[in-house]
């Protein structure tokens, strides 16, 4: 395997992807845990867990392209689901990890179900947070487009503000301009297949699902995963709603923790 060159400072490194640069950062030693945050927001949300995780484990979190301080490709094209699960394989390949449990929020629960399906031999287990899967349903899955998309316009318009007021891991965001979001909306965010939500009954690793209580739109999503993918775990954080690492870290971690000491040891 090639393990590209990377630029260190301090546990923070930039990955070149084809011009690209994708930003990540590597917190202890130990069996590795890859975390994806959520759509606009970015590695930061992550802050509440890393103090916890990195205790034993060697944890990664980055941020997708398009957000943070990673690169913002002017082209919809390479702002696509294909790009971020070879992104994730990569941090990995850079990191020298063959394998890990892989876990997102949202929009990056997606990509770990996601970089699975491409790669289930570099997965030790899921941990998917607040997470919906994809839809069967051809008319369910263009409704979530035309959402994504009238939310690709709406930053374009509004700018950086559009975010304000949004769930707590949007919060924390710092990004450099919002057409890198727009464009992600459109190339990431929107679906074409149900490739994903199929592949659950497949999965074959120890797999957590946690969703925040108040968190309505997606309870029946998690419910759905956590029946369909065999063997999987639902934990449901009371006072917690759509950012539940963040809403409730120590219930959070603690779950995750003992998650990690049962299965991916």
């Amino acid at each position: 395997m090639t393990i590209p060159r990377t630029k260190k400072a301090t546990g923070m490194a930039f990955l070149d992807r084809g011009g690209v640069r994708i930003y990540y950062e590597v917190h202890g030693e130990g069996p590795a845990i890859l975390l994806t945050h959520g759509y606009s927001a970015t590695s930061q949300m992550w802050r509440p867990q890393v103090a916890a995780l990195s205790r034993g484990h060697r944890l990664i979190v980055w941020d997708m392209r398009g957000h943070g301080r990673s690169d913002y490709p002017e082209d919809v094209a390479a702002c696509s689901e294909e790009a971020t699960v070879a992104d994730m394989a990569a941090i990995l390949d850079a990191a020298g990890v063959e394998e890990a449990v892989i876990g997102g929020l949202s929009l990056g629960g997606y990509m770990s179900l996601a970089f699975h399906l491409a790669h289930p031999g570099r997965v030790r287990a899921l941990l998917i947070v607040d997470t919906g899967p994809g839809y069967k349903n051809d008319a369910a899955r263009a409704a979530w487009n035309d959402n994504a998309l009238n939310t690709a316009d709406r930053i374009e318009r509004e700018g950086l503000a559009a975010l304000q007021g949004a769930s707590a891991e949007r919060a924390l965001s710092i990004h450099r301009n919002a057409e890198g979001l727009a464009r992600v909306a459109r190339g990431m965010l929107t679906q074409r297949d149900a490739r994903v939500i199929s592949s659950l009954p497949e999965i074959k690793v120890p797999s957590l699902v946690i969703v925040g209580a108040n968190d309505t739109p997606f309870l029946k999503a998690s419910d759905y995963m956590a029946a369909k993918i065999p063997g999987a775990k639902l934990l449901v954080i009371p006072d917690a709603g759509h950012s539940a690492n963040m809403d409730q870290p120590e219930a959070f971690n603690s779950a995750v923790l003992r998650f990690l000491q049962e299965n991916a040891h």
